[in-house]
């Protein structure tokens, strides 16, 4: 499997990234293992969660994902074979967020416990904190490396400005930088990340890691119509695809898909991996069968006039 150099930070990971947010959620323990020895077994190992993970079930209390993860890693040999990337800073159901030191610090600790591992390879800033300057971030960053506990960090969901702002700290105060990006982009929703961040991930070489990278499944091609909503998980954050564009991008993927004979998903992912810059687009499946299809879309090279196919219908 060829890997990608994540930004300078020295990870190297494969194509397609392994979305953490359905473990100990839709997925239960059992089923999650297959999916991590089918995803190594394919020789893929870039896996992302989130300490927020999942939170927002009733009766959950965050941190679910990374438990599932740890009690897998723990297994003999396992932990060499992963990438593990996952995020500080969102609201927690404790009322806890952020990106003070002080709580970067202890939920870095929380999520090494969960994870039941000594370093978490990739962690990263779910979400800018304007309230806190970044220099104080950064420094919490820097302990956590210092110690052996990061072995690189990242941002996610920050605009260009203020990753621009939070790259220029670390080269005047001599501190880690943010290695990578983890933006929301896939065919549907494309203007936030080509419009400048971008620009600015190419110029600093970050790496790039998506997500939503099927656009909460609508790119799969299984949600033609509101009728086929109700009873899913993604009930509402499908609706707003469902539209004029929306049933275009779903027209061109259907052809390039027919031409190609692949899946839509397979070709959505292997149009995000062949973007400029991209380095894995983040997708999760909920069972082998369908991590099977997904990791399909490593070997599927789009032609330019599919790719122009797909440009046009989602412009």
């Amino acid at each position: 499997m060829q890997r990608r150099k994540l930004g300078n930070s020295g990870l190297e990971v494969a194509p397609l990234g392994l979305g953490g947010n359905v473990f100990g959620w839709t997925t239960d323990e059992a089923t999650s293992f297959q999916l991590f020895d089918a995803f190594v077994g394919a020789g893929f190992n870039l896996v992302d969660t989130a300490d927020t993970y999942s939170g927002w079930v009733a009766g959950h209390k965050g941190g679910e994902s990374e438990t599932v993860i740890g009690k897998w890693l723990v297994r003999p040999g396992n932990r060499r074979k992963i990438v593990i990337a996952t995020k500080v800073g969102m609201k927690m159901p404790s009322g806890k967020e952020g990106l003070s030191k002080a709580h970067i610090i202890a939920s870095a600790n929380e999520s090494l416990a969960r994870l039941q591992t000594d370093y978490i390879d990739l962690y990263q800033s779910h979400i800018d904190d304007p309230k806190i300057p970044l220099e104080e971030t950064l420094r919490a960053h820097e302990e956590l490396i210092k110690q052996g506990k990061v072995r690189a960090i990242g941002a996610s969901n920050y605009t260009a400005e203020r990753l621009a702002e939070a790259l220029d700290v670390s080269k005047q105060q001599g501190l880690p930088r943010y290695e990578s990006l983890q933006p929301q982009y896939n065919l549907y929703t494309r203007t936030d990340f080509e419009a400048k961040l971008q620009t600015l991930c190419l110029k600093e070489h970050l790496g790039v890691i998506p997500y939503f990278s099927l656009a909460a499944g609508f790119l799969t091609g299984k949600y033609r119509s509101e009728k086929d909503l109700p009873g899913s998980s993604r009930e509402g954050r499908v609706k707003q695809y469902l539209n004029e564009r929306g049933y275009r991008i779903l027209g061109a993927l259907d052809r390039v898909a027919k031409d190609a004979g692949a899946t839509c998903a397979q070709v959505a992912l292997a149009w995000l991996m062949a973007r400029p810059g991209i380095t894995a687009p983040l997708a999760s499946a909920t069972s082998t069968s369908q991590l099977k299809e997904l990791m399909g879309a490593a070997d599927l090279k789009l032609s330019a006039e599919a790719t122009a196919i797909l440009d046009q219908a989602s412009a």
